[in-house]
């Protein structure tokens, strides 16, 4: 099984249904050194699914200070390949360590996704 980290969209019961065709259980746990934004998004599959035009994106900043809470949850290797296509192109998947030691996947802003946020931030 693979552990994935969520702290947005994934962690709603339409999206869950509509990747993974099943809702998910997970344990709550916080992933450090890091920090959300906002980006916009427009793929309608995507806007379809999750009901909103703005999703919340990870910043990697480095501090450990910088906390961000979330839930943990054990999926198979297909069904994070399912994670990955619901993905836009401005987020990257990546290993991170959380509070509680373990280690899983995040999907975190791409340079991509780090210009868009920062044109959000400038209108």
């Amino acid at each position: 099984m693979e552990a994935l980290f969520s702290y947005g969209t994934l962690q709603q019961k339409q999206v869950q249904l509509d990747t993974f065709g099943r809702l998910l259980e997970g344990q709550s746990d916080t992933l450090l050194g890091y920090q959300v934004g906002e980006i916009e998004i427009t793929d309608a599959k995507v806007i379809a699914s999750s009901g909103k035009t703005h999703h919340p994106i990870l910043k990697y900043t480095g501090n450990e200070q910088d906390e961000v809470t979330g839930t943990v949850f054990l999926i198979s290797a297909t069904e994070l390949s399912q994670a990955d296509t619901y993905e836009v192109d401005a987020y990257t998947r990546v290993s991170a360590s959380l509070k509680s030691g373990n280690t899983c996947w995040i999907y975190a802003a791409t340079e991509k996704g780090k210009e868009k946020e920062k044109e959000k931030n400038n209108d």
